[in-house]
């Protein structure tokens, strides 16, 4: 559905991918794992066209994405960022709305956030608190809900579990396999490496801007190189 071939991206002088290549296949969850500074990010970016490649080509259903962001979430990718990043001033049903931006249904917007507060009931309670005054894993419920107003073929997730505790991450992967479940396809760039594994249907393993490891997300947690270095296992 969504694939990346031999991308490439620099920072100035710095080289942050080398030669990236990945799949992304229809109603599945791919994991991306790594270091800090591994490229994780700057490769979400790259595909909604929040930087440009260096060379490279990233395509959905077959077609080369647009350069421009606002063009990428029409045609069905949405990322939702690290750090939840909601609009703190906005209330909870006003920051739905706005991640609903580009319906022009008016209708439809309304019938998403229903959805929104199906998905995450505590949504409905807060509707109309202002988002900054969320707790922190309130918030990312509420942002992972945002990018799903915009009716995405594919989401990206940027660290969903990053600062939360353990019984509120396990809240947002349940969400994450719940949007699997309404046939939306997931790319999960996570920390958590133990839970992404065990979560995903397949993972790459980042580092340095290469690819130095691919495979079935329960192999790889199997596997003694990545339990060494990204489980703190020996």
């Amino acid at each position: 559905m969504l694939s990346v071939e031999n991308l490439h991206v620099a920072y100035g002088p710095i080289q942050a991918l080398r030669g990236i290549s990945l799949e992304v296949p229809k109603g599945q969850i791919i994991s991306i794992i790594g270091s800090n500074g591994a490229g994780k990010t700057t490769l979400l970016n790259s595909i909604c066209a929040l930087i440009r490649q260096k060379t490279g080509s990233i395509k959905l259903e077959g077609e080369e994405l647009s350069r421009f962001a606002h063009q990428v979430v029409k045609l069905g990718i949405v990322q939702v960022p690290e750090g939840r990043k909601v609009f703190a001033g906005l209330s909870v049903r006003e920051n739905l709305m706005a991640g609903g931006y580009s319906l022009t249904d008016g209708q439809r917007v309304r019938q998403n956030i229903e959805k929104m507060f199906g998905l995450y009931p505590i949504l409905r309670e807060r509707q109309n608190q202002q988002a900054g005054t969320l707790s922190g894993g309130e918030q990312q419920m509420l942002a992972i809900c945002r990018g799903l107003m915009a009716e995405p073929k594919v989401i990206l997730l940027d660290e969903p579990s990053l600062g939360l505790g353990p019984i509120i991450v396990n809240g947002v992967f349940q969400l994450i396999r719940q949007i699997r479940e309404r046939g939306i396809t997931v790319l999960l760039v996570e920390q958590n490496a133990r839970k992404a594994l065990a979560l995903c249907d397949y993972a790459y393993v980042l580092e340095n801007g290469r690819i130095a490891m691919q495979g079935q997300g329960r192999e790889l947690l199997c596997d003694a190189a990545v339990r060494n270095a990204y489980l703190g296992e020996c």
